[in-house]
């Protein structure tokens, strides 16, 4: 929806920060409460899930949904019940305790949007390697996104950096386009579901460099290779590649949070089992809280359990709680 048909000068029961599955859910679960709420995303509709080629392990979907299938379903859904949509990165969040309204502030405009509660659904950013190269040559064969930019990879050598479920996922997504895929994993084992290891380990087109790491990328006008490490030998050697697709874990994208909520020393957002968080009327879920298991289904889960939350806060202070 267009923001300029949103006044700020309404106080949503509801905002709900991202737009991946576990803010989608809430947001399905608020709008059929009939609680009024914004959903505000910094990006697009989503979230990684919606740059994910095959789902297989959502349920009820025998061999699997396309991931922007999924998520525009699970928009559409939302949509229906009446949540609405802002587009627009949240830099700031301000509080006034006393008359419970929340103000959510995006792209640092001065007029913030207010709410009675807030639901925090961030997700996660990739971490980057962090070497010489990286930079310069994400856009010019560093990627972080295998259905984004695979295409422009046909016929290619290319790596990817990874180990565990979504550095497979998109290496076998890749084979459909490169010509040879060589998967450098700084450990001698992957931790990647099992599934995923039997089909990566039978592809003729990916190979496996373990106990190794990337000290450098380096091209011209493109990337041309990269520098390859063995941790246990020493021993260095350069690889020629025309692509590098990084996936080697996720870091919580929460800058704009501060100190308002208790977070773990890694910067995820704790939570108890309703999904509360330090902060009287602020809750969270998905992949931005501290977890175990990071998953779709998961987040949808939380999710839900935050949205009920958020609705029992929302009535017992509009003075509407059924006990």
């Amino acid at each position: 929806m267009d923001e300029d048909l949103l006044s700020k000068a309404d106080v949503y029961d509801v905002i709900i920060i991202g737009g991946g599955p576990a803010g989608l859910t809430a947001g399905i679960y608020t709008t059929r409460a009939r609680l009024s709420t914004l959903l505000v995303e910094k990006l697009g509709i989503g979230g990684k899930a919606s740059i994910t080629d095959r789902i297989e392990n959502y349920p009820g979907f025998i061999g699997g949904i396309s991931g922007p299938d999924l998520v525009h379903n699970m928009e559409e859904q939302a949509k229906s019940f009446g949540m609405r949509t802002v587009f627009g990165e949240v830099t700031r969040i301000d509080f006034n305790d006393e008359g419970n309204v929340k103000k959510v502030f995006i792209n640092n405009e001065p007029e913030p949007y207010q709410c009675l509660s807030i639901i925090i659904a961030a997700g996660n950013e990739q971490r980057k390697l962090g070497v010489p190269g990286e930079a310069e040559y994400t856009g010019k064969g560093v990627s972080y996104c295998a259905t984004c930019d695979g295409a422009f990879f046909r016929d290619l050598d290319i790596t990817v950096v990874g180990g565990g479920d979504m550095a497979l996922e998109e290496a076998i997504f890749l084979t459909r386009f490169a010509k040879k895929i060589y998967i450098i994993h700084r450990r001698d084992r992957l931790r990647a579901t099992k599934i995923l290891q039997e089909r990566a380990f039978s592809d003729n087109k990916i190979e496996f460099i373990f106990d190794s790491v990337v000290d450098e990328i380096f091209g011209q006008a493109m990337v041309d290779g990269v520098k390859v490490r063995n941790l246990k030998t020493g021993e260095k050697e350069g690889l020629d590649v025309n692509g590098v697709f990084v996936f080697i874990g996720l870091n919580p994208g929460l800058s704009f949070l501060g100190n308002i909520v208790k977070k773990s020393e890694d910067d995820y957002i704790i939570v108890d089992k309703e999904m509360k968080t330090s902060r009287e009327g602020v809750f969270a879920c998905g992949d931005c809280c501290k977890k175990n298991l990071r998953q779709i289904v998961t987040a949808c889960g939380d999710g839900a359990t935050a949205a009920f939350s958020a609705q029992h806060y929302v009535e017992r202070i509009k003075g509407e709680e059924y006990v």
